[in-house]
């Protein structure tokens, strides 16, 4: 199954200039979408970790099902002011503006190893505000693995140069 035959991709959204590409048509198709947590699994399989992490908001939906089949606790790393508890806090650079994500403090523990899921990587601004966030929580990145690699944007090579192990399922230009 070519999971790129899964992926829309929708011109100038969610600005002029952007080509959006869109995961709802993946999931909605319970066949791709299966496909796609089994391909995420097996990558996984390279890799020592005993915690999930994903980033809000559509890594939550490949991350989750991927800690079910797996048994690992998930973790989610949201938005500014979307956790109650206390939290770590990393401000980071987009392509369109500045962000903000947080984990709750009781999330990871020391030496915890985390792999970390998203749908997609484009810049790598926000793979690697995650990364900090594990890092602060005094946990480990045991890897990425993301749905889709916008190539030419440079975010793997960004994560790789940083010397953590990164895997994606399917390739796209950026722009």
């Amino acid at each position: 199954m070519n999971l790129k035959d899964f992926i829309r991709s929708i011109p100038d959204y969610p600005k002029k200039g952007i080509l959006f590409r869109d995961i709802t048509t993946l999931i909605k198709d319970e066949k791709a979408f299966a496909e796609t947590i089994s391909q995420i699994v097996e990558k996984s399989k390279n890799l020592r970790f005993n915690k999930i992490a994903a980033i809000e908001s559509r890594g939550f939906v490949f991350a989750s099902a991927v800690s079910y089949i797996l048994k690992k606790p998930f973790i989610m790393l949201r938005k500014k002011n979307k956790l109650p508890a206390e939290v770590h806090s990393v401000d980071f650079e987009l392509e369109y503006g500045t962000a903000t994500i947080e984990v709750h403090k009781d999330s990871i523990n020391k030496d915890d190893s985390v792999l970390i899921i998203d749908d997609l990587i484009a810049t790598g601004g926000t793979a690697e505000a995650a990364a900090r966030l594990v890092e602060i929580s005094n946990g480990k990145v045991a890897g990425f693995i993301f749905v889709i690699n916008l190539f030419d944007l440079g975010g793997c090579n960004k994560l790789l140069n940083q010397k953590y192990k990164v895997e994606n399922l399917i390739e796209f230009p950026g722009h």
